[in-house]
């Protein structure tokens, strides 16, 4: 079959291509830092947080890998393959983001949750596919990269501005259901940036027209929900050994990090303000700060991303990952021993750096093990190996209805118990990153 060549990018395009990961990715820091704590606002029992945290890997289980496989047999004129789904997720988080702050009852925020999801995974999925079909394989690396670039500035205006509002008197009081003026701001805000950098996107980068060998391929291939599915069971099986090998990286990398989104403002309020999350002023202190050291790292991804980008043309992209993920354990390992507030920038460096890899070095590996014609289901399928560590995260570490969980059990329900089981996932991650099956040679090495 023959296959549309590939054309050089200027960094100006890929810059372009991307900047629709900055909305998708405000939206994710703001479940990152906001979800949560709105919660605990809401009453939420801190051995709940797994549980109710449960829409994020289920949605992504199911989401993702059915639009990467839809995708896969799309092509609108005038739009493309991947750029429909971009504008669907988006309208849906610009929605959901702006009504999220109202809500006044803990199960509607359940629910709102599960429609954020669902709307974020669709607008994802469908962005590592398109930097895959767009970009050629020398410039693979800056392409995945720079998707790190926009999350770091994405979710870095996300916790920043909770910090900000909260700086402003008359939005410390709170809504009838407790929740704080302050975090509202940052959701409106989201909700324009969610749709705004998506239309930046599509309105600037045209997808490549298929040949006409490709578009009959295209065509051929039956539609709906049934071969989707029947699709994703048939790559999955034909899935290559890196990948394999990849989904048990994710295992402990991703259900560490759930951990991390989770606890960390339980850790901070603990060590910093000596107090827990029942103590109101002290937690939203917390919270706050928390913004501003997750706005933190996510600047020291947008930097290092660019230094990973020329690592990883030296270097085999494994090598970068478990290196980067290393630094992220020694991160969350540091976190419960420091008691100054201002020292918790510190680590922050580590994880930054660490989270920039995570974004975009895995993929330079997933994208030279699958062929062309299969890279949305196939990037719907590593996402698969992103939420199922989030899954068993949520049913194994905190309170459900059959078990205690992790967290209470054998932590002794402790944050910094938390932080440190985390960290140990990061390294055995970093351990396993090594003896992937791939190329040692960096990307775009002959």
């Amino acid at each position: 079959m023959k296959i549309s060549p590939k054309v050089a990018m200027t960094l100006r395009q890929i810059m372009l291509m991307n900047f629709g990961f900055f909305g998708i990715q405000y939206s994710f820091g703001l479940q990152q830092t906001a979800i949560n704590p709105i919660f605990s606002f809401l009453n939420a029992d801190p051995g709940q947080l797994p549980i109710l945290n449960m829409a994020g890997p289920i949605t992504g289980l199911l989401v993702q890998p059915l639009i990467g496989a839809m995708s896969d047999r799309t092509w609108i004129p005038g739009l493309g393959r991947r750029r429909p789904y971009f504008l669907i997720g988006a309208i849906g988080c610009s929605l959901c983001l702006f009504i999220y702050p109202h809500v006044t009852a803990l199960w509607v925020a359940v629910l709102l949750l599960w429609l954020l999801d669902i709307s974020n995974n669709t607008a994802m999925e469908p962005y590592r596919a398109f930097i895959a079909d767009k970009v050629p394989e020398h410039q693979q690396s800056t392409g995945f990269l720079m998707q790190s670039v926009f999350t770091g500035l994405g979710i870095t205006l996300a916790n920043v501005s909770l910090y900000i509002f909260q700086q402003i008197g008359w939005l410390t009081q709170t809504s009838e259901a407790g929740i704080p003026y302050w975090v509202f701001g940052s959701f409106y805000i989201g909700a324009v940036c969610s749709i705004g950098s998506v239309l930046v996107t599509v309105m600037s980068t045209p997808e490549d027209e298929p040949t006409p060998e490709e578009m009959a391929e295209i065509q051929a291939k039956p539609r709906g929900f049934i071969p989707a599915i029947a699709e994703i069971g048939t790559a999955i099986k034909e899935m290559p050994t890196a990948l394999w090998q990849l989904a048990l990286v994710y295992l402990f990398q991703w259900y560490a990090l759930f951990i991390y989104w989770q606890y960390i403002s339980h850790s901070i309020v603990q060590s910093v303000w000596h107090a827990t999350s029942a103590d109101k002023h002290a937690y939203e202190q917390a919270v706050a700060w928390t913004g501003l050291v997750n706005g933190f790292y996510n600047v020291v991804t947008f930097v290092s991303a660019f230094g990973l980008m020329v690592l990883a043309r030296k270097y085999a992209a494994k090598y970068v990952h478990a290196f980067a993920v290393t630094l992220a354990a020694l991160a969350l390992l540091s976190i419960p021993h420091i008691s100054d507030k201002y020292l918790m920038f510190a680590p922050m460096i580590g994880f930054g750096i660490g989270w920039a890899s995570m974004m975009g070095v895995p993929f330079m590996i997933v994208v030279h093990s699958i062929p062309k014609e299969r890279y949305g289901v196939y990037m719907g399928i590593v996402n698969m190996m992103i939420v199922i560590p989030m899954l068993i995260q949520t049913v194994t570490f905190g309170k459900t209805f059959l078990f205690d969980g992790i967290y209470n059990v054998f932590l002794g329900s402790n944050p910094a118990n938390a932080m440190n089981f985390a960290g140990v996932f990061l390294l055995i991650a970093a351990v396993l990153t090594l003896m992937i099956k791939t190329s040692n040679k960096p990307a775009g090495a002959e």
